[in-house]
């Protein structure tokens, strides 16, 4: 079996890999860095649960194989996280009860991060849009549209707080 070795960033980290032709994304972060917050469902790219952050864009990671993931930056759910607690989607997820067994939350978190990175005040139609390509079994995703709808709607008043203060300046 041959090995090729990849490097990489990993959640701000850069990291080389020994990892076979074959072996997904997922697999690397999970048996070779310990990295398990990236689940593995499906294995054919249709429930999200593997989705991590490639540059800055949600990809499946079940799907994407370690080897061309060469240069790049990767972001797993735990490297969303502050040092010590939650961000601010995670909470978002914990005040709304977001999540009931946990396994689609990873790969929704970074989903929704992706989208709320690119336009922090999102509104419900796009959020909906950010997770159309995750599963979950157990929230009815009511909860999940909540949470972040709520970080939105904090987004857009800390930007009118911010507007109305610099005007008045």
């Amino acid at each position: 079996m041959k090995l090729f070795s990849v490097t990489l960033v990993v959640n701000g980290r850069a990291v080389t890999l020994r990892v076979e032709a074959r072996q997904s994304l997922a697999d690397a972060l999970r048996g070779e860095l310990g990295l398990t917050g990236t689940h593995l469902g499906c294995e054919h790219g249709v429930c999200g649960a593997c989705t991590v952050l490639l540059d800055g864009e949600p990809v499946r990671g079940c799907l994407l194989l370690a080897v061309q993931t060469e240069g790049t930056e990767v972001t797993t759910i735990e490297g969303i996280s502050p040092p010590a607690g939650l961000n601010e989607l995670q909470e978002s997820f914990r005040r709304h009860h977001a999540l009931q067994c946990g396994y689609c939350t990873p790969g929704m978190v970074l989903s929704l991060h992706a989208l709320l990175a690119r336009d922090p005040t999102a509104d419900e139609e796009a959020i909906r849009e950010a997770i159309s390509g995750n599963l979950c079994r157990c929230t009815g995703y009511l909860p999940i549209l909540q949470a972040a709808l709520h970080v939105a709607q904090s987004n857009r008043l800390k930007r009118a707080d911010t507007s109305s203060t610099q005007s008045s300046a």
